[in-house]
């Protein structure tokens, strides 16, 4: 099996864009309108750009300064983005998901990092940095369905714990659909990305298990903290 990921040249990417390119063209000629996918496919381009320098400049640098400095940046912006659903107490409920977030997003981190790869040095960014992205991620994802769910059904006066359970429940949904899909509906980009480099499917499949479960464990976390320590404010609504 070949050990590594073949090269991937320009010429050769530029193929990709085919039917990139064909998918805009019709919806043109249809009228729908390809002014927000042609942007979204140039700010893709950007981003996974400007993400690859960064990166590479990370695992040059390999100082325990700047992978905190990049973990700090993910907690304070995903707690941000992940009220964005909510229009009352958007600020008070900020700090409730930060720690919320931190706490469970930053304990799984922890865990995964130091316990089970044994990390050395324990602020490899190579690892760390993709590994907090998915935890971070996926925590703000729950916390977010949780927040909105709150929000709507205390708005309507449903008692708090009824309200407590549906935003529980539908917190919930996408993490434990991925759990029912993967393998079996989807192969995780991880996974997939390790096959691809010549990993053996036995041993992609060991990190797939770790990823889904720090995956639940951070957003489970996270949404019960959040949920738990926000009561307060929604009971007052």
């Amino acid at each position: 099996m070949n050990n590594g990921v073949e090269a991937l040249t320009l010429s050769a990417l530029s193929l990709a864009f085919v039917p990139v390119a064909l998918v805009l063209v019709v919806m043109y000629r249809w009228s729908l309108g390809p002014g927000n996918a042609l942007y979204a496919v140039i700010r893709m381009l950007g981003q996974l750009l400007v993400v690859g320098y960064f990166l590479s400049f990370m695992f040059a640098a390999d100082s325990s300064w700047v992978v905190l400095s990049v973990l700090a940046v993910m907690v304070f912006a995903s707690s941000w983005i992940g009220l964005g659903s909510v229009k009352e107490h958007r600020y008070l409920l900020y700090w409730r998901a930060l720690l919320a977030i931190g706490l469970g997003g930053g304990l799984v981190l922890l865990l995964v990092t130091q316990g089970v790869l044994g990390l050395d040095p324990w602020y490899s960014a190579r690892y760390f940095i993709p590994l907090a992205g998915m935890i971070f991620a996926n925590a703000m994802n729950a916390v977010s369905l949780a927040a909105e769910r709150l929000y709507a059904e205390t708005g309507r006066g449903v008692g708090w714990l009824e309200a407590r359970n549906i935003a529980c429940r539908a917190a919930f949904i996408p993490v434990i659909n991925s759990l029912f899909a993967v393998g079996l509906v989807s192969l995780p980009g991880m996974m997939t990305g390790q096959i691809l480099s010549g990993v053996s499917p036995l041993v992609a499949a060991r990190y797939q298990i770790l990823v889904m479960c720090m995956i639940f464990g951070a957003s489970g976390i996270s949404t019960l903290c959040f949920i738990a320590w926000s009561r307060p404010l929604f009971t007052k609504r």
